[in-house]
């Protein structure tokens, strides 16, 4: 298994020429997004396409287009945010919050806020949550084009003024931290969640490389080599 970046190094194209120098005859593609979205997922089947149209030879290939239900990354995702509550000692609103995309994207048949609002019912019901005890959202709009709603900064506002005073926020959409989780979701909001009047806004880490985020994805790469091997 190699990885490949469609933004950093190294590439996804170097990662596809690695393997076709091997004389791979059999290359499954598996985009770490888990709800399938044109901007993120759809980039990575074009890159992939135009690096092996280069190549004299192509493997036959598989591409992954989402696993945003797939039984075993909603038990890691769930058995995830247990572990943090059981880290921080409590248990506590769970605000699930996706990156946003622009709301044409929907309009247009992109599958990303369905996947998502799907990822949300089946975590929720995973871990036993009433209908009052979580909120699904989107971060990270920017421009002036409008993005789907309820947004994040206005979700905790209106926690806080229905008196909820402590948030957990998990970011589904994300396979590994980042900036925008570090700092937008563990900082930023933090600190507008205490402004709007609440008192603890936690994050609970994306899988990252947890032992069980890597098993959760060779299940899904074996499954995609079934009659193949």
């Amino acid at each position: 298994m190699i990885s490949g970046w469609t933004y950093g190094n190294p590439s996804l194209a170097d990662a596809i020429t690695a393997l076709v120098e091997q004389k791979v005859k059999r290359l499954p593609v598996l985009p770490l997004y888990p709800q399938y979205c044109s901007s993120t997922t759809g980039s990575v089947f074009d890159r992939a396409s135009r690096a092996l149209q280069r190549r004299p030879w192509q493997p036959e290939t598989r591409f992954v287009n989402a696993y945003h239900d797939n039984e075993n990354y909603i038990d890691v995702l769930a058995a995830s945010i247990q572990k943090h509550w059981d880290e921080i000692g409590e248990r506590s609103h769970l605000l699930l919050s996706y990156h946003g995309i622009p709301a044409v994207y929907v309009t247009e048949g992109d599958p990303y806020r369905t996947q998502a609002e799907a990822t949300t019912r089946l975590v929720v019901s995973r871990l036993g949550i009433a209908p009052d005890e979580w909120s699904h959202c989107y971060q990270s709009r920017f421009g002036s084009v409008v993005w789907p709603q309820p947004y994040t900064e206005d979700a905790l506002k209106a926690l806080v003024e229905r008196g909820v005073r402590k948030v957990t926020v998990v970011s589904p959409s994300f396979a590994v931290d980042c900036l925008e989780t570090l700092e937008e979701v563990a900082i930023e909001y933090r600190d507008k969640f205490q402004a709007f009047g609440g008192e603890r806004l936690t994050l609970a880490p994306a899988l990252n490389d947890g032992d069980g985020h890597a098993r959760m994805l060779a299940a899904i790469v074996e499954n995609q080599l079934q009659g193949w091997t």
